[in-house]
């Protein structure tokens, strides 16, 4: 009797479940879906909140900087025309070019502490970093005649004698400046390749405060012109200096910093030619571009470079890369190639520069 009951009954129960198999299927189906787009939301937010906390802190500091010399020109232009134009063309130009030269040399030290903080060489980013100050100081030292000739080469570009001969003076005051790159731009790159974002950005926001408080005191206070407003943007780049050695050479970096070695001046000439390429690629467009703006071409500068880059550049680039199968160098050279002609072309057809 309950073997007829257990086979009446099986049956049912094979066919009940073979009829409904396809609903419980794609219920799971369903559910899988639901939670791999909510996984894969909850991992696109997991790496977003990581990647802003990299980037976020680095933001901020290179807000923080370029608001110090938004500061100076400020105070600058309630001193005058004349004294408004000689800090931004003398900032721009002359402090543009060694700005760019600099930055692009640190990217080196960005490249070779990436790759030894991940091979687990801890010690080698104090030496790399260390290794780039030598460097990049002896490249300050080279440019230097561009600052104490800076007013013969603006005239020579086409600057009214006035700003010309002011800017020159400036650009004297700013050669503290230009060393202050040397050291800020390649202890933020050693900070940044460990992940230390944080701290930069805390110091360059007081540094920011200090700025404005400076800047105020040496112009109106003290009554030192324009001269204290260019004195208050080196102090204020030096204190940047210092905040972030102090933080990396006293404890914030037990790993990385271990002091000063004799090992940072071999493979000088490697970190020299790894580093010229980037620099003098970064250097070029904010010199054309500040002397056009400096001269009143600010919607020229902006339709050339718009041009440069995506009209030319992009398209030629694409095209090269494509059938001719050239190197990203050759295509990121091409922007500016024709931004040179472009800027020569407009500067010899403007009647005040014959």
């Amino acid at each position: 009797m309950g073997s007829v009951i257990d086979e009446n009954r099986q049956p049912l129960l094979l066919a009940e479940v073979t009829s409904t198999n396809w609903l419980p299927e794609n219920k799971i189906e369903r559910r899988e879906d639901y939670e791999d787009d909510k996984d894969l939301k909850t991992r696109v937010w997991i790496e977003t909140k990581k990647l802003w906390h990299i980037v976020g802190p680095a933001i901020f500091s290179r807000i923080g900087t370029y608001t110090m010399n938004i500061i100076t020109q400020g105070f600058a232009g309630h001193l005058g025309e004349v004294e408004l134009a000689a800090i931004t063309i003398s900032n721009t130009v002359i402090v543009g070019l060694s700005f760019g030269l600099i930055l692009g040399m640190a990217s080196a030290l960005e490249t070779l502490c990436g790759q030894a903080y991940g091979a687990k060489k801890h010690h080698m980013l104090g030496i790399y970093m260390q290794r780039s100050w030598i460097v990049i100081t002896v490249c300050c030292i080279l440019l230097l005649p561009m600052y104490i000739f800076a007013t013969p080469i603006l005239k020579a570009l086409g600057q009214p004698d006035d700003v010309a001969e002011l800017s020159g003076v400036v650009a004297l005051w700013f050669i503290p400046l230009q060393f202050s790159f040397a050291f800020q731009f390649t202890i933020q790159r050693f900070l940044q390749s460990q992940l230390k974002t944080a701290v930069i950005a805390w110091i360059s926001l007081a540094v920011l405060a200090i700025h404005t408080a400076i800047s105020w005191l040496f112009v109106y206070k003290l009554n030192l012109g324009i001269i204290g407003a260019a004195v208050a943007l080196d102090i204020s780049w030096w204190l940047l200096v210092i905040g972030l050695f102090i933080y990396a050479a006293c404890g914030g970096c037990p790993q990385t910093w271990s002091g000063f070695s004799i090992q940072a001046f071999s493979g000088l000439w490697e970190f020299f030619r790894l580093s010229a390429a980037a620099g003098v690629m970064l250097c070029v467009q904010p010199v054309l571009s500040g002397v056009a703006v400096g001269s009143g071409w600010q919607l020229k500068v902006a339709y050339i470079n718009l041009g440069c880059y995506y009209l030319v550049g992009v398209p030629l680039g694409i095209l090269m890369g494509m059938f001719l199968h050239t190197g990203l160098e050759v295509c990121l050279s091409l922007p500016f190639l024709v931004q040179i002609i472009f800027y020569y072309f407009i500067r010899i057809k403007t009647p005040s520069y014959n």
